[in-house]
């Protein structure tokens, strides 16, 4: 009978406040949706960090006959064999170094045409025009300055380059976007629960009388406060539930169809369906405890009878 009964005016305060709790039910959707996509977006760097970082290198490009009459570090001229033998010499010792391929100019050349073959540029480059280079993997991508340290400003150096610099500027962008999403989440959610306060306390007080004769014939407050509690649990979960739905969605048409940037971008490692499934639970959870955490803490406030 008590749950028929608290379950009965949960229904009736919902209907009472129904462009508030509609209000409440939009904003905490909008706010966990957000929360939700920033730790999907957290996932997809960290996955493409793991991705990629495996896979760049450390070029050492080295000086040809253009670059001996142009460039100021190359002055004394071409590289000569004696001065690459001992770059590959000095690079196998290095422990941070797992691999070095060396790539002559005309591959340069022949890996140019296939990229940018299209290019008026290519037209009018000569292998001779492109530099050889000593490609090095490391074993681990943050110690790029021990190669750079060591072969920068080198007799036959032209310069060298890190790709982990390049990709770091992307993930700094990236992480930029998701802080941004935090900070919209985080206004939308002290949106959200101001909402949820004001609907409490609309509520409590359209429904003073009831709750003083409660008060009257024995009722604890715990079983007073309870279908506030739970009016505002229930548009939680609504929001919660419309949360999910929207990142299920968007993966799906972002990702999967729609934009297909799964196949338009086949160079990223896009986060999978299950790291999306393992997130609603917690967006669940989120969006029933929060509003009745605050519905709580506003009846001690406003539902003095």
């Amino acid at each position: 009978m008590r749950a028929q009964f608290v379950l009965s005016e949960i229904g009736v305060g919902l209907r009472r406040n129904l462009t508030m709790t509609f209000a409440v039910i939009v904003s905490v959707a909008l706010s966990l949706a957000l929360f939700g996509g920033s730790l999907l977006m957290r996932d997809q760097v960290s996955t493409m960090k793991g991705y990629w970082y495996d896979k760049v290198n450390v070029s050492i490009f080295l000086c040809n006959k253009g670059d001996a009459e142009s460039d100021p570090k190359c002055a004394k001229g071409e590289v000569t064999d004696e001065q690459k033998a001992q770059i590959v010499s000095d690079l196998h010792k290095m422990p941070v170094v797992e691999k070095v391929t060396h790539e002559s100019a005309k591959e340069a050349f022949d890996h140019y045409k296939q990229q940018f073959g299209d290019s008026p540029l290519a037209s009018s480059l000569t292998s001779d025009q492109l530099q050889e280079s000593y490609r090095i993997k490391l074993k681990d991508p943050e110690k790029y300055q021990v190669v750079a340290t060591a072969f920068d400003g080198r007799d036959g150096v032209q310069s060298v380059q890190d790709q982990k610099g390049i990709l770091d500027n992307l993930f700094g962008l990236l992480n930029g976007m998701n802080w941004a999403a935090l900070a919209v989440m985080a206004l939308m959610l002290i949106v959200a629960l101001m909402l949820i306060v004001n609907t409490v306390r609309v509520s409590a007080f359209s429904r003073r009388r009831e709750t003083g004769i409660m008060r009257l014939v024995g009722a604890s407050s715990f079983y007073i406060q309870m279908p506030f509690i739970m009016e505002a649990a229930v548009a939680g979960v609504i929001g919660g539930v419309v949360a999910c739905g929207m990142l299920l969605v968007g993966r799906y048409f972002m990702i999967d169809h729609g934009l297909a940037l799964s196949e338009k971008l086949n160079l990223i490692n896009f986060i999978g369906w299950d790291a999306v499934l393992a997130k609603l639970p917690l967006v669940l959870a989120i969006g029933l405890l929060m509003p009745a955490i605050a519905a709580f803490f506003a009846l001690r406030k406003y539902l003095k009878v």
